[in-house]
């Protein structure tokens, strides 16, 4: 059985990403490579987030949650309209929010989940509500990390 994995060609796992990603520039989802999803698998679900925006903002910074992802797309492109449910993130807008560390360098998690079920959630949810969702329906999941600073 093959293992799932996230990686991106725009950045490697643990490495810088690209400023055109940032919040305060293009402000584009940068692209992803889905490969192993589990046979069984009906839907995934992709949660980003900045897990150092505890110090200066007082929780996980989440930026892009998204479900309902087709288990077959293998690629998700750059500035992608999906076709899938996107939440609420923490800037307060439904769909990407890209990195804007405050501080000093950050490092953000991507994390794809592989589900055996697709989910029936509106677009005001957010990652905690997502999260809650899926609890019990996981097959698998992987996560990329990249790094941005101000």
């Amino acid at each position: 059985m093959a293992t799932l994995t996230l990686s991106s060609p725009a950045f490697g796992d643990g490495e810088r990403i690209p400023d055109r990603y940032g919040y305060h520039e293009e402000n584009v989802n940068p692209p992803l490579e889905i490969e192993g999803v589990p046979e069984a698998a009906k839907s995934l679900a992709l949660i980003a987030d900045d897990p150092d925006a505890v110090g200066p903002a007082g929780k996980v910074w989440d930026h892009w949650i998204i479900w309902n992802v087709s288990p077959e797309i293998g690629t998700i492109p750059e500035d992608w309209t999906p076709d899938a449910t996107e939440g609420t993130n923490d800037f307060g807008a439904v769909g990407y929010g890209g990195p804007s560390p405050p501080d000093r360098e950050h490092t953000y998690r991507f994390a794809v989940f592989a589900l055996e079920t697709a989910l029936e959630l509106g677009s005001e949810t957010d990652a905690d509500a997502l999260r809650e969702a899926m609890e019990g329906h996981v097959l698998a999941d992987a996560t990329l990390e990249g790094t941005d600073a101000p």
